[in-house]
């Protein structure tokens, strides 16, 4: 369903947010100080509102009591702060993204300053270049929901104790789901009959406190992790006593 966002800053990241947004038919408007943005963009099908987004004045201008979502976009954390600040406190918009461009400051990118969703860029360069090297470790990739959530990625090493077993047979922490399975650049929908396989990017939603745990598992350190553990039995069927019983009858 086409939303009604605003965007605050029209660089790099602000024209790249607003040109996905546009594929997808959400209604965008741009909110920058410098007149002259307008032209060079090259967004088409984009709204404007030249103004300084941290006066109120601006942001009632914008409408933003009747905008879904508000992203702060801009290089100035200052600006980003005040801005979700405003549109969550005076405006009562229902989710704000905020950019993070210090990671210094991530600690104050949560529910006090009115942020759903803080997303620093050199976080997810880390993050991506610990995926590359840290097969085998958790890498949290985004910080959500006032600090309290995360999504995180694991690629299972070929030696893992989890190749082989299905999404069920593994007992997952409470707080964490998996939400997809990347299998040779294919994003799978994960379902319990699904067989983990090496080299599979698994990734989960998860609470901050819940990493620990989740690592513990992904990693095969957790001794009650599995189906095994939960039933007290073997899960696995053996086909020769199967024939056999089958046999006799």
């Amino acid at each position: 369903m086409p939303m009604r966002v605003v965007i605050v800053g029209s660089g790099a990241v602000g024209s790249s947010i607003a040109r996905e947004l546009l594929a997808h038919d959400h209604d965008v408007l741009l909110i920058d100080s410098k007149p002259e943005v307008i032209g060079r963009s090259g967004l088409r099908g984009a709204r404007w509102l030249i103004g300084d987004a941290c006066e109120l004045s601006t942001l009632a201008d914008a409408d933003l009591a009747n905008t879904q979502v508000v992203v702060s976009a801009t290089g100035d954390d200052k600006v980003n702060l005040v801005v979700s600040l405003l549109a969550k406190s005076e405006f009562g918009v229902g989710r704000t993204v905020a950019r993070v461009n210090n990671p210094k400051n991530d600690w104050m990118f949560d529910d006090a300053w009115g942020v759903d969703v803080a997303v620093s860029t050199p976080r997810m360069m880390t993050a991506m270049v610990e995926e590359a090297v840290e097969v085998g470790d958790i890498v949290r990739l985004l910080t959500l929901r006032a600090g309290v959530s995360s999504l995180v990625e694991f690629t299972v090493p070929d030696e893992s104790p989890l190749v082989g077993r299905t999404m069920a047979f593994v007992r997952w922490p409470e707080d964490s789901t998996a939400v997809a399975i990347l299998r040779d650049e294919v994003p799978i929908a994960p379902s319990e009959d699904d067989v983990i396989e090496g080299g599979d990017q698994l990734f989960f939603l998860t609470t901050i406190r819940a990493e620990n745990d989740l690592r513990a598992i992904l990693s095969g350190t957790d001794p009650d992790s599995s189906a095994d553990a939960r039933t007290g039995g073997s899960s696995a069927v053996d086909l020769s006593e199967v024939r056999e019983a089958t046999e006799d009858r």
